[in-house]
C-alpha cells in the first residue's frame, strides 16, 4: 500500500510541486493588492453582462435637471420653491422622503414656510455630510431637522479606483457618534411602517426582522485591508443609471417642474420611498459605478441620489423580496478555491507533459486549458447572478501560471537529460526512464508490438574502399532522416545495427494503429531513399539501397542488461522473425508477415506474395511485398520494372552461395544471357534456391590483379520449369563493373 502511495505521488510529484507554491506565491501578491483592481474590473463586467432587473416601483425619484433650473432661474432652489415642492409631495402620503439637497443655510424667500414643512413633516430626512475632503469639514444638515433628529449622512466610500461598490448603513462623525445614512434610514421608515422593527443581533449586526445583514469586513471579496469604518454592505446594483438608460431606469422618475405643475398621478407616491435630488449636469452630483465603463466610450457616471435608492431598494429586496445581497466567501474557502484551479492547470499540463512531441497533444492541453478559462469565468458569472463574488483572477493566474510552472520544470528538470539520451533512445522511453521511479530498473514484459527492420543492401562491400570518415558521413546522413521519419510516425528505436535500424511500433506506448504506422513509416523511408541519393552523389559517395522487413507479435520489452548497463529493447523469436523475413528483401523493397498483414485495417497495395521457410524455424510462412497503404496515411511507391536485354556475347561467370554472413567456398559456373541496370538472367548448371544471396565473379578475361571485385545478388525466382534459368538482382556492384556491363545493355 505505501509503495503504491510512493509511486503515485512521484508519478505526480509536478502537481504537489507547482500547485501548492503558485498557490502561495498568488495569496502573497493577492496580499499586497495587486490583484483587486483586475477583479474590480471583472465585477463591474459581470454586472453590466447581468440581464437588466424589473424596475423597483416602491422608490420615487424627484429629479431636479437643467430644466428645472431654468424654470425657477437660479440655484440653490429658493426655499418657497422647495416647501411648496416637499407639500405637494406630502400630499400624496409617502412613507417617507429623502431631501438629496444640501439646506445648511436659508435662501430667501420662503425659508420660514420651509421651516413649518420640516416641522410638520416627521418621514422627512435631510442630509448633511459626515466626512470632508481635505479642504472641509463637512456641510451641516437643515437647523431645523437637526433639532427633530431628522438627519442622515450623504457620504459615500469609493474605491481607490474611484468607483462606489460598497454603500454606509451607518458612520461615525467627529464625535463619535454614529450617523445613518439615507438610503439606510429611508428604508428603516418604509419597513417600519409595515411592522418590520430594526434590531442588532448578538453579534452586533443589523438585522431587519429576521433578516440579517452582515457587514463589510476589509478583506471581503478581493478587497485587501480595505478602509471598513462605520457599518458597510456591498452594493448590489440594480441597474444602469437612468440617465443612461432611461428605458430601463431602475426607478420612477419624475421631474421637480412635473410635481409643481401637478403633471403627476395623484397617487404615485403614496405608501413609497420619495428621494429628492439633483440629476443636473452643471451640479456635478455624480459618481463612478460599476456600470461607469469607460474602456470604449467616455464613463457614465451615477447621479448620488440615485446611488442612495439602490441603498434603499437594496434593503427592502431583501427583506420583502428574494434579490440577494452581494455575498462573499471566507478567506479559507477562497484560499482553497485558488489552490483547486492551481491544480488543475498543472495536473492537465502534468498529465500530457510527455506526448510524443505531436501538434494535437500540443493543441489537446492548450485546448483543455482554455476551456478550463472560459468554464471559471461562466461559473464565477453564473454564481454572481445567485449573489456570490467569487476571485476569478488568482484561480485564472493559478491555472495559467501552473501550466508555465510545469512547462519550466520540465524544461529546466529534463531538458538535458532529454537533449542526451535523445540520440540514443525514442522520447516515450526517456519519459518512461526519467517519469517512473521504476524506470531504470531492469525487467520486461510481454508486449504486442510491430516490429520494423531495415538494412541496407551490400553496404560491407560498399564501404569497404572508402575512408572511415566518408562511410561515417553516408551513415550520418542516412540514418538521420530514418530517425526523423520513424519519429514522425512514432516509432520506438530499439538499437542500431551497423546500417541496419530495428524499430518498435508499441512500446514503451501502444496504440491500436501500431501496424499501420509501421508500414506506413517503411514506405515514407523507402520514398525518402531517392533524396538520400541525391544528397550523396552531390558528395561524390556512391547511392546505397535499402530493404525493410515488418512483423507483428508477442515479445518482452523492457530494460535488459546489468545494473552497470542496460537498454531499453526487445527480445524474443519474433525478433529474430523479423530479421529473417528483411533478409529475403531487396533494396527498395517491404516485405511483411502474414500476421502484420491480418492486423492492417487500411487498405494495402501487395505487390508479390510468397511462401518462405526462414532458417530456425520448423514451419513455412506467406511474406507479401507491400508497395503503398491507404486510408489516412496515403502512401505510395513506384512499381519496380526493368527490361531486361540479351547479352551477345554472353559472359561466362561462377558464383558461390551466401550462408548468412559465410562464403561458401564451393563455386558454381553459370552464364549471364539478359541484363539490365539492376537485373540480370543467369543460366546455371544446376538449381539455385530462390530468396538466396550469391556472390559473382564475372570472366572478363583479366588477371587477377585486374579482377575489379565482387558482386552481390539475391535470387528472386527461376525464370523457366524446364530450364535452369534465373532472375537475380544485384544487390552490391563494384563501380568498375557496373560502368563494364553498361556498354552491354546500352
Amino acid at each position: 500500500m505505501w509503495a503504491k502511495l510512493k509511486q503515485r505521488i512521484w508519478e505526480w510529484r509536478g502537481v504537489w510541486i507547482a500547485a501548492p507554491c503558485l498557490t502561495i506565491l498568488l495569496l502573497g501578491l493577492r496580499w499586497t493588492g495587486g490583484l483587486q483592481m483586475l477583479e474590480w474590473a471583472l465585477l463591474d463586467r459581470y454586472f453590466r453582462l447581468r440581464p437588466p432587473e424589473s424596475p423597483d416601483d416602491r422608490i420615487v425619484l424627484v429629479t431636479i435637471d437643467e430644466s428645472d433650473l431654468r424654470g425657477v432661474g437660479q440655484w440653490p432652489v429658493p426655499d418657497r420653491v422647495l416647501a411648496k415642492l416637499l407639500e405637494k409631495i406630502k400630499a400624496q402620503e409617502p412613507r417617507a422622503i429623502g431631501l438629496d439637497i444640501y439646506r445648511d443655510l436659508p435662501v430667501e424667500p420662503g425659508h420660514q414656510e420651509l421651516v413649518e414643512i420640516y416641522k410638520s413633516t416627521p418621514n422627512l430626512i435631510g442630509i448633511k455630510k459626515v466626512v470632508g475632503d481635505e479642504n472641509a469639514f463637512g456641510v451641516n444638515p437643515p437647523a431645523a431637522l437637526a433639532e427633530l433628529d431628522q438627519v442622515s449622512a450623504n457620504d459615500f466610500v469609493k474605491d481607490a479606483d474611484g468607483k462606489i461598490r460598497r454603500g454606509f448603513f451607518y458612520l461615525s462623525d467627529r464625535e463619535g457618534n454614529a450617523v445613518y445614512s439615507l438610503g439606510f434610514t429611508l428604508a428603516w421608515l418604509y419597513l417600519e411602517a409595515v411592522g418590520i422593527p430594526v434590531g442588532l443581533t448578538d453579534d452586533n449586526s443589523i438585522k431587519f426582522g429576521e433578516v440579517v445583514f452582515p457587514p463589510f469586513e476589509q478583506n471581503d471579496g478581493s478587497y485587501i485591508r480595505a478602509e471598513a469604518s462605520g457599518y458597510q454592505i456591498l452594493l448590489n446594483f440594480r441597474g444602469p443609471s437612468c440617465l443612461q438608460d432611461k428605458n430601463h431606469c431602475p426607478y420612477q422618475l419624475v421631474s421637480m417642474t412635473d410635481v409643481l405643475e401637478n403633471k403627476v398621478p395623484a397617487r404615485l407616491m403614496r405608501d413609497r420611498i420619495v428621494l429628492i435630488g439633483s440629476t443636473a449636469e452643471s451640479l456635478n452630483d455624480f459618481f463612478f459605478t460599476p456600470y461607469s465603463s469607460g474602456l470604449i466610450t467616455t464613463p457614465e457616471p451615477t447621479a448620488g441620489v440615485e446611488i442612495h435608492a439602490n441603498v434603499a431598494s437594496q434593503i427592502l429586496d431583501k427583506v420583502l423580496g428574494d434579490r440577494p445581497l452581494v455575498k462573499t466567501w471566507s478567506e479559507p474557502l477562497e484560499w482553497v478555491w485558488i489552490f483547486a484551479w492551481s491544480a488543475l492547470g498543472s495536473t492537465i499540463t502534468w498529465k500530457w507533459r510527455y506526448s510524443s512531441g505531436t501538434t494535437h497533444i500540443s493543441w489537446l492541453t492548450s485546448g483543455s486549458l482554455f476551456l478550463s478559462s472560459c468554464t471559471l469565468f461562466w461559473i464565477a458569472y453564473f454564481v454572481f447572478l445567485e449573489g456570490w463574488w467569487i476571485p476569478v483572477v488568482p484561480p485564472l493566474l493559478g491555472l495559467l501560471g501552473s501550466a508555465i510552472a510545469i512547462q519550466g520544470y520540465i524544461a529546466r528538470t529534463a531538458g538535458e537529460i532529454r537533449k542526451t539520451f535523445g540520440r540514443y533512445l525514442n522520447d516515450g522511453v526517456i519519459a518512461n526512464l526519467l517519469e517512473s521511479p521504476q524506470g531504470f530498473k531492469l525487467g520486461g514484459e510481454n508486449r504486442n508490438v510491430t516490429l520494423l527492420l531495415s538494412d541496407l543492401r551490400g553496404f560491407t562491400a560498399l564501404a569497404k574502399p572508402l575512408p572511415p570518415e566518408k562511410v561515417v558521413t553516408l551513415l550520418n546522413i542516412y540514418l538521420d532522416r530514418m530517425c526523423q521519419i520513424i519519429e514522425e510516425y512514432n516509432g520506438t528505436i530499439d538499437k542500431f545495427m551497423g546500417d541496419a535500424i530495428l524499430v518498435i511500433f508499441g512500446a514503451p506506448t501502444s496504440c491500436e494503429d501500431d501496424s499501420e504506422r509501421a508500414v506506413a513509416c517503411a514506405i515514407a523511408m523507402q520514398i525518402a531513399m531517392k533524396e538520400i541519393n541525391q544528397q550523396l552523389r552531390q558528395l561524390n559517395l556512391p547511392v546505397i539501397e535499402m530493404g525493410i522487413g515488418i512483423h507483428t507479435g508477442e515479445v518482452i520489452v523492457g530494460n535488459i542488461g546489468s545494473q552497470k548497463h542496460a537498454e531499453y529493447t526487445a527480445i524474443g523469436s519474433e525478433v529474430n522473425l523479423v530479421s529473417r523475413i528483411e533478409s529475403y528483401t531487396i533494396g527498395g523493397q517491404i516485405l511483411i508477415s502474414e500476421a502484420t498483414m491480418n492486423s492492417i485495417k487500411s487498405p494495402l497495395r501487395l505487390d508479390d506474395k510468397k511462401i518462405v521457410n526462414p532458417k530456425g524455424f520448423n514451419e513455412e510462412i506467406i511474406i507479401y511485398e507491400v508497395g503503398g497503404i491507404g486510408g489516412q496515411y496515403m502512401q505510395f511507391m513506384p512499381k519496380m520494372e526493368a527490361e531486361l536485354f540479351p547479352v551477345r556475347p554472353e559472359i561466362a561467370l561462377t558464383y558461390s552461395s551466401i550462408d548468412g554472413k559465410h562464403i561458401n567456398s564451393t563455386q558454381y559456373r553459370a552464364t549471364l544471357v539478359k541484363l539490365s541496370e539492376e537485373l540480370a538472367e543467369i543460366k546455371t548448371e544446376r538449381l539455385i534456391e530462390p530468396l538466396s544471396n550469391i556472390k559473382i565473379n564475372l570472366d572478363l578475361g583479366l588477371t587477377s590483379d585486374e579482377q575489379p571485385g565482387d558482386i552481390y545478388a539475391k535470387v528472386l525466382k527461376k525464370c523457366s520449369v524446364y530450364e535452369p534459368f534465373f532472375l537475380i538482382r544485384f544487390t552490391s556492384m563494384p563501380p568498375e563493373i557496373a560502368v563494364h556491363l553498361c556498354k552491354f545493355y546500352q
